[in-house]
């Protein structure tokens, strides 16, 4: 049984005649979704703007960006980044929690931080007791497993929803899933993006490119690479320490 990364439901709602339902996605904003490269499946109305692929969170703001790259590729099944990343490195991250955690969310989060710094990366992470740049945020119920963001003006985007329901799973399950939204946060896009039924099973889907980017990482294959730690998808019992694949990708960006 897949589960998304990090989504489980289908959001369906009724149009109603002549208005738009409250939490019903507008075809301006899907249009919109689409230009900045990223799959209009089953979007979701969220807090924060907008939920798609799973786990990606796209604001107001993000609807309204227009950057652009020479450097884009529509590839196939490799790692990839968009134009916003983290800079100002060599720097230190720090990572906080809210909510009352387990000890294996905690554990999982120091885990996660671990596997970066294992890296010896421009990016290092330090967890703090709070007001992270990056903050672990427990939520109760929710579409999804965990999300996140892309980052912005240089700084990682800056909190990760983590659902409560999930937080008595494996180990490896939850370190993989931290730091699969860690990823995000300082701008990786899925490694199958171009084609969500590669982790995710059922039909295929492209997750677009556009003006968000989906940049190939030079050094990265042009294959299938199905121990990625930013698939988009992963069963209850994953486990993904970073492979060769994904180390070569981020030590060419950090």
């Amino acid at each position: 049984m897949l589960l998304s990364a990090l989504s489980l439901g289908i959001f369906s709602c009724k149009k109603e005649v002549k208005e738009t339902p409250q939490d019903e996605v507008s075809q301006e904003t899907l249009q919109k979704i689409s230009t900045l490269g990223f799959g209009t499946e089953n979007v979701q109305r969220i807090e924060e703007g907008y939920l798609v692929e799973g786990d990606i969170v796209l604001t107001e703001g993000n609807l309204n960006e227009a950057p652009n790259s020479p450097r884009l590729r529509i590839a196939e099944v490799e790692q990839y980044h968009t134009f916003n990343l983290v800079t100002g490195w060599p720097r230190t991250i720090t990572v906080s929690s809210s909510g009352t955690l387990n000890a294996a969310v905690n554990s999982a989060i120091n885990d996660a931080i671990g596997r970066y710094n294992a890296q010896n990366l421009g990016l290092t992470f330090t967890r703090v007791a709070s007001g992270g740049q990056i903050n672990i945020k427990l939520v109760n119920g929710g579409p999804y497993i965990a999300s996140a963001g892309f980052p912005s003006g240089g700084e990682p985007y800056n909190t990760v929803k983590f659902n409560r329901q999930y937080e008595n799973y494996s180990s490896g399950f939850l370190t993989t899933v931290i730091a699969h939204e860690m990823g995000h946060c300082i701008g990786f896009r899925h490694t199958d993006y171009m084609n969500r039924s590669y982790s995710c099973g059922g039909s295929g889907g492209n997750e677009g490119a556009g003006s968000i980017g989906a940049v190939h990482i030079p050094g990265t294959p042009t294959g299938p690479d199905s121990g990625s730690w930013m698939l988009a998808c992963l069963s209850a019992t994953t486990n993904r320490p970073f492979n060769n694949n994904d180390k070569v990708a981020l030590n060419y960006l950090y």
